[in-house]
């Protein structure tokens, strides 16, 4: 499977790197106050007593909650260990996948362990997170098979976050809204998401032979 070295951070990091290649502009440190519409149609994004104008607005559901709806809930566990999960050979990066079947459920539970390996961890620390979809009033118990397969355990942290996805496809509005990251943890409905939107803002599938461009063009 594929992970970023240095891990998820790297993502953004890229696409501003990119971004910054094809004349876009980052603007830092300004939180999003308001969506500015008029006649239905997006403007412009106001941060304070500043308003960037724009044609367009792509966001997730955190910054536009009157315009999404809540379809479910996601429980992830995020856990420090100093061992490989065990029966995995030793294995240094681990994606496992505990089909829904097996564990009496509605959808799979999801496993993945990084490491050294992966520049996220120091050696000797590996880093596994277990997620699942919520289904019952106890979001611990239902990754619990997945939590037994780690073994030993140094510390952990669980949230259980909301799940939404917009109401519409933007297409009247020009605010693009992705959604919620689900509980998969190998990125397929991410990108499948991310295609739809680009598909929805520019009328186009996208297209990689298009991009004249790559992060090695820096050095």
């Amino acid at each position: 499977y594929l992970y970023p070295l240095y891990g998820l951070g790297e993502l953004p990091q890229g696409f501003a790197r990119l971004s910054a290649i094809y004349g876009g502009t980052y603007m830092l440190d300004k939180p999003v106050d308001e969506i500015v519409m008029e006649g239905g149609k997006v403007v412009g994004v106001r941060s304070g007593g500043e308003t960037a104008k724009c044609k367009q607005v792509y966001c997730d559901p955190t910054y536009v909650k009157d315009q999404v709806k809540k379809i479910g809930q996601v429980v992830r566990c995020i856990c420090l260990l100093d061992h490989p999960i065990p029966n995995t050979k030793d294995a240094l990066s681990t994606q496992i996948i505990i089909p829904q079947k097996q564990v009496n459920r509605k959808s799979d539970i999801y496993v993945t362990m990084v490491s050294y390996t992966t520049q996220v961890a120091s050696k000797g620390w590996f880093v596994a997170m277990v997620s699942t979809n919520v289904e019952t009033d106890n979001p611990e118990a239902e990754i619990q098979p997945g939590i037994n397969l780690l073994g030993p355990i140094k510390q952990k942290f669980l949230q259980v976050s909301d799940v939404f996805e917009p109401l519409a496809d933007g297409l009247s509005s020009q605010v693009f809204i992705s959604k919620s990251y689900d509980a998969t943890s190998h990125f397929e409905t991410t990108c499948l998401d991310v295609l739809d939107i680009f598909k929805r803002g520019t009328g186009e599938d996208f297209d990689f032979t298009k991009v004249k461009h790559t992060l090695e063009d820096e050095v």
